[in-house]
């Protein structure tokens, strides 16, 4: 009775994570992952080195043997199916073409394996090198290519696959800024026209918050939060949370929360505004402010008293650092502002804006 009750509920997900460990030798890398993935979906799997987001892709992939727990795509239990029978097709880090084949053969290569139809080959690869505009290229081998089309190559070698689910692990990673900018750019493109569901593993913030419908944003082999970009930004769950995701990280200023304000060092705030739970006393507490919810205020307003210590100009407007009580608090002002180094300014904070945390717990008030 229980399997089929987990059968339905797994069904409400394209692929289905449930209660995943996974161990090398006495080290637990995953620790009890529940994670679901909607049909269509594009999630992004975001943290530092380390956390275990390649490792839960591998388990997705196959490519890693659990320790415990089930892998579901499709409605289908494939926890212990090889990869070649998940209908997942990937794409990782390294480019990994043959380098003795032309692009045509490194896209074909797969198919012709798998002794699929001359006819239908050579459909699949046109159709693919169309939608990754590689089409001038098909007589090349890879080191006549840039690290740009190789990656779109290796794409498309997952690409041709017709899979249910794509996985990628950090497939711009070998890219200069530049080239990230635009294949991000076609990812997105690509993910829209197509409508597969897609996994994709990073470490950038940046690519995550640009490329995903929803971010799992992970530790230590644990999900923080599992929430949509604008969510994370403006919510996050944890102090964890709140500085790995922005650029630059969210400012935290240590205090206490005591009759109704936020208390750093000699001065306070009125948390009037704040939209969580933010209770009349509760002792240590930490205060997040994005430097875009922070007013440089006129003489008389109610604010923090900061010392200038550098501006950094950022092209269409600019981030004034500064201290209070000892603490780095970034606040970005209009370009066209003179705010010296060493003057004093007051900052107001949007306090609907702001995030509370729990200086013990560490969790979002």
């Amino acid at each position: 009775m229980a399997l089929d009750s987990g059968a339905a509920h797994l069904d409400a997900a394209f692929v289905s994570v449930r209660d995943l460990t996974h161990s090398f030798g006495t080290v637990e890398v995953l620790k009890g992952l529940d994670i679901e993935v909607r049909n269509g979906e594009f999630l992004v799997l975001l943290g530092p080195s380390g956390c275990g987001k390649s490792t839960l892709l591998n388990c997705i992939a196959g490519l890693i043997e659990i320790t415990d727990g089930q892998i579901w795509i499709g409605g289908r239990n494939v926890t212990w199916e090889e990869p070649k029978d998940r209908g997942i097709g990937m794409v990782f880090q390294s480019y990994a073409l043959y380098p003795h084949m032309t692009v045509h053969g490194n896209l074909s290569f797969g198919l012709k394996n798998q002794r699929m139809p001359e006819d239908q080959i050579a459909a699949r690869v046109v159709r693919v090198a169309r939608i990754l505009q590689i089409e001038p290229l098909l007589d090349r081998k890879p080191g006549a290519l840039s690290g740009g089309q190789r990656q779109r190559v290796a794409i498309g070698r997952a690409l041709v696959r017709d899979a249910d689910v794509f996985l990628f692990d950090e497939p711009l990673s070998n890219l200069d800024a530049k080239l990230r900018a635009e294949l991000r750019v076609e990812l997105k493109r690509l993910h829209a026209g197509l409508g597969n569901t897609m996994i994709y593993v990073t470490h950038d913030q940046i690519e995550a918050m640009t490329l995903a419908d929803r971010i799992a944003v992970m530790r230590d082999g644990v999900i923080q939060q599992l929430a949509t970009p604008l969510e994370l930004y403006d919510r996050p769950a944890n102090l964890f949370v709140a500085g790995f995701v922005g650029s630059p990280s969210m400012s935290m200023l240590d205090g206490r929360i005591a009759g109704g304000r936020f208390h750093v060092g000699g001065q306070s705030l009125a948390l009037d505004g704040y939209e969580g739970r933010a209770p009349g006393t509760l002792g240590a507490a930490i205060l997040g402010l994005r430097p875009e919810h922070i007013a440089v205020a006129p003489a008389g307003v109610e604010g923090l008293s900061a010392v200038v210590e550098l501006c950094e100009p950022m092209g269409a407007d600019k981030l004034l650092w500064t201290d209070v009580e000892g603490r780095k608090v970034s606040v970005r002002v209009p370009v066209e502002t003179s705010h010296p180094r060493g003057s004093r300014v007051t900052l107001a904070p949007a306090m609907g804006k702001a995030s509370l945390f729990d200086a013990g717990t560490e969790a979002r008030l």
